[in-house]
């Protein structure tokens, strides 16, 4: 077996404060994000650039699933989350990554699917 990925930090609350990464939808506090950024998303620099936390994250977001070994979850491969770092992910965002930050996924070379319209 190889080296897991380490967990991102759980969300500590669980109130309005929680905020879902728009590429990776990993779900933390705004204040966690600001502390650490995306354990998925680095290259955002959302520990660097505060105002990036706002432009890489929603409130708006629909359910929560934990996830602690997303290789082996099918819910986790459903969810296009198998390839991310254990932790607590929402189902759906409704928003878009801005285009800009869409670019830098492209620059990253790193896949972005943005959500579905319904």
């Amino acid at each position: 077996m190889g080296s897991a990925a380490p967990p991102a930090q759980i969300p500590t609350s669980f109130g309005h404060e929680l905020r879902a990464c728009l590429r990776c939808r990993l779900v933390k506090t705004y204040d966690q994000f600001r502390d650490s950024g995306c354990e998925n998303c680095a290259f955002f620099k959302m520990d660097e650039d505060h105002e990036r936390i706002v432009e890489c994250t929603t409130p708006n977001f629909n359910g929560i699933i934990s996830v602690m070994d997303p290789s082996r979850s099918w819910a986790a491969r459903w969810l296009r989350i198998g390839k991310f770092v254990p932790g607590v992910y929402t189902l759906a965002v409704s928003e878009a990554l801005p285009e800009d930050l869409q670019n830098l996924c492209e620059d990253e070379r790193v896949q972005y699917v943005p959500p579905k319209r319904v």
